[in-house]
């Protein structure tokens, strides 16, 4: 399949996934038929397009209801909710995030000390374990920069419980190689399979499931031969992560962007399209920042659709507002670039606890402090974040609320 870094290309793919989306999303959705150059039939396959924010939530709610009721659609709503919750939990314990990269700098200095971990370490990245399901999709993910999601959990659950590898390294691992690598859903999807974010409940994968679901890939049913057994724990740590208060921003009106401004595009809001500006900037800035994922060299399926991401995202918002277009290069500063345009204020896509805040938050800072910075937060986001203070549970009970809330309509 084609992944194209460009809007168009997202809402091809969304048009192809429709008829799909329904029911037959329900049935299928958890089988790996391996890669495809039509795509996977049975999954959306939008989350590179979703993570680069070219196509954003609501717009794919609404087209998936469109064609189907609520209740046929109800598991794919559900999945595209998960990524959201996954953005509000560590939005509310952005600690997490901080300990992972502690712990990830730690473990990969372990690494460089130890010849018998690096070269475990080694054959399960290069995919030279001797589990044939685990390699195939080692070597898939570098390939081509993607993975199923099914094939995400059961690879995590090999490289902790199995391999007993530091599951942070893993994570790493997948940042480094996925095109939509979300800080979020991946920091917190690997340690649900870990036992960590729902403590003492992990995942273990057997190889009956792993053939089950392999069984249409064009090799046939994968082998994982040898697998930790049901006496494998789940991991623990010392530590509980409090919750914080949210402190969003209120939605953003024509009066807030009255004088002329600069509109920021990153790697988590690469086109202006989903922002739904109520007025149009001045200036358009791309500030990719991809190589904030890991002290690691990024694959180059990831490096090249993010880059290409804000490429595109900019050249359209250039033509389509009929302004100026620059690139914030890494270690420039920023605040040249706005008086050279003669602008003041900048609206800057919200971002959310992880590397992109990470890379771009000490530019932007002090020009918040200064009043300066405009902060915009879709309605979605708004409305579900409050509810991700626990389990998914709170956010699947109240998605038809949700909905409604933010005027995405069913077909009934």
């Amino acid at each position: 399949m084609d992944f194209a870094p460009t809007r168009a290309a997202a809402l091809a793919r969304l048009a192809a996934f429709l008829p799909a989306a329904g029911r037959r999303y329900a049935e299928t959705r958890n089988a790996d038929d391996g890669p495809r150059a039509e795509g996977r039939g049975n999954v959306s396959q939008l989350s590179p397009w979703l993570h680069a924010g070219l196509i954003g939530e609501p717009e794919v709610l609404e087209a998936v209801l469109g064609q189907h009721s609520p209740r046929a659609a109800e598991k794919f709503i559900a999945e595209v909710f998960w990524r959201i919750y996954f953005k509000g939990y560590l939005e509310q314990r952005p600690a997490i995030w901080d300990d992972y990269r502690k712990g990830r700098d730690g473990a990969l200095a372990a690494l460089e000390a130890n010849a018998g971990l690096r070269k475990g370490y080694t054959e399960a990245v290069e995919g030279r374990t001797g589990i044939e399901a685990f390699d195939v999709w080692a070597q898939e993910l570098v390939a081509t920069g993607y993975l199923h999601n099914h094939a995400r959990m059961w690879f995590a659950s090999i490289w902790i419980f199995t391999l007993k590898l530091d599951w942070r390294l893993g994570a790493d691992f997948f940042l480094r190689h996925l095109m939509d690598a979300d800080a979020a859903s991946n920091t917190l999807s690997w340690r649900w399979v870990a036992g960590l974010h729902t403590k003492g409940k992990h995942y273990l994968a057997r190889a009956d499931n792993i053939a089950r679901y392999t069984a249409g890939r064009p090799e046939g049913a994968l082998a994982a031969p040898r697998l930790a057994g049901d006496e494998a724990q789940p991991l623990t740590e010392p530590q509980d992560y409090a919750r914080q208060k949210l402190d969003l921003p209120r939605p953003v009106t024509a009066a807030d962007l009255a004088e002329p401004f600069a509109l920021l595009l990153h790697d988590e809001a690469a086109h202006h399209a989903p922002l739904a500006l109520p007025a149009a900037p001045a200036l358009v800035i791309a500030a990719a920042r991809p190589e904030a994922r890991s002290p690691g060299a990024l694959g180059s399926r990831a490096q090249a659709f993010a880059q290409g991401a804000l490429a595109s995202g900019m050249a359209e918002a250039a033509a389509g507002f009929g302004c100026p277009a620059v690139e914030w290069r890494a270690g420039e500063p920023l605040a040249p670039l706005l008086a050279e345009a003669g602008v003041e204020r900048i609206a800057v896509p919200y971002l959310p606890a992880g590397w992109t805040r990470d890379a771009l938050s000490p530019d932007l800072d002090p020009l918040a402090a200064q009043g300066r910075v405009v902060t915009l937060l879709g309605d979605i986001d708004r409305a579900t974040w409050p509810l991700a203070k626990a389990g998914f549970f709170a956010i699947a009970k109240a998605i038809d609320g949700l909905l409604a809330e933010c005027g995405i309509r069913g077909a009934g």
